[in-house]
């Protein structure tokens, strides 16, 4: 191919993660080969605002190397071209080949902004509106893991509605299910933003509340006494596993502060598992992975039960941190693909997907 492929990288957003998806954002497009690809990225800020191009780039500042940032200052044009929208964008689409949408959580990962490219006829990469909007639900993720026949935790579930009007009552269903320690989490939420781990009523109270605060549906998950474990999934159709890895935290729990502020959590790659388990952990990941007919990239994640060793899944994330603590990138590096080579891979698997989607009839002539 001659002529560049115009990436538009689209990353902050409006959800508790936007700090993470700048992060994100840096490393994704220092691994892009500019020789190959003309980058385009594009801001959207708390308040949703979208601020293409010139615009975007002081959210960067210190995140990625200076001569970089000063490259592709020189290489954007914001002003004309692609004005600053209130709202949704008001972009020149017809000049993008493929949209990146490195944004983590809610207004990104779930759908929304998937839908939005739909409509648009523009090739993106990772899940599509169905998966993604399964992935980010916790409590559907989970209920479509039991129809595949996955095997996972206890969990219950309850409306921000039920906790305002009645927590007592709430309190008293979850003691009944599975009692103390358990994890409470915001259904729509990723990057351990507003989970807690409950190991009395009083705690409880309060991570519900915490819970409700982020998301109008809360699920409660028992506490399982386990070795964590996550797997990178690659592709569309015929999906590869990575090698998987093992996640020893630095707090109580994996949280938000182990994931991307402290960096004292240790990763160990490939997990130290016998065989047996390693490939049934892999089998495992790509069943979830097609379960909900994921599309791009994903990463999947497991307990390894302490008291018999038995693997039960936990969830699938279709937009993975890619963060320099990042566990995706680590497993395929571990795997056999550098980071700038699974950034490639991930933009071809956009435009290949888009490619599908093209040969199917969307219209019907009546003869």
């Amino acid at each position: 191919m001659d002529q560049k492929i115009r990436v538009a990288v689209l990353f902050g957003g409006k959800s508790g993660e936007h700090a993470v998806s700048l992060q994100s954002a840096a490393s994704v497009i220092q691994a892009m080969d500019l020789e190959r690809m003309d980058v385009l990225p594009i801001l959207i800020n708390p308040e949703g605002n979208w601020q293409p191009g010139q615009y975007a780039l002081p959210a960067l500042e210190g995140k990625m190397e200076p001569k970089l940032l000063e490259e592709l200052g020189k290489r954007t044009t914001a002003g004309e071209q692609f004005p600053v929208s209130s709202s949704l964008p008001v972009l020149k689409w017809e000049e993008i080949d493929v949209v990146f949408p490195v944004l983590h959580g809610t207004f990104g990962e779930d759908g929304t902004v998937q839908g939005m490219l739909e409509i648009a006829d523009i090739p993106y990469v990772g899940a599509g509106v169905l998966a993604s909007a399964v992935g980010m639900d916790k409590v559907m993720m989970k209920k479509i893991f039991a129809q595949e026949g996955l095997p996972q935790g206890k969990f219950t579930f309850c409306l921000r509605n039920s906790i305002e009007k009645d927590i007592d009552a709430v309190i008293t269903g979850i003691e009944a299910e599975f009692g103390y320690p358990c994890f409470v989490k915001p259904a729509n939420s990723g990057s351990s933003v507003g989970i807690s781990k409950a190991k009395n009523q009083e705690q409880l109270k309060k991570a519900l509340r915490l819970a409700a605060r982020y998301d109008r549906k809360v699920i409660v998950e028992e506490f399982i006494d386990a070795r964590e474990v996550e797997v990178a999934v690659l592709g569309n159709d015929e999906p590869v596993a990575s090698v998987p890895g093992e996640i020893v935290s630095s707090n109580d729990f994996y949280d938000y502060r182990a994931k991307y502020i402290d960096g004292k959590s240790e990763m160990r790659i490939p997990a130290e598992l016998s065989e047996p388990v390693l490939e049934e952990i892999r089998g495992l990941a790509l069943k979830a992975y097609q379960g909900i007919d994921c599309s791009g990239l994903a990463r999947v994640d497991f307990f390894i039960r302490n008291s018999d060793g038995k693997v039960l899944i936990n969830e699938i994330n279709t937009m993975p941190g890619f963060t320099p603590f990042s566990m995706y990138a680590n497993l395929w590096k571990h795997s056999g693909i550098s980071y700038p080579e699974l950034i490639s891979r991930l933009i071809d698997l956009a435009l290949e997907r888009h490619g599908e989607k093209k040969k199917s009839i969307t219209t019907f002539d009546v003869e």
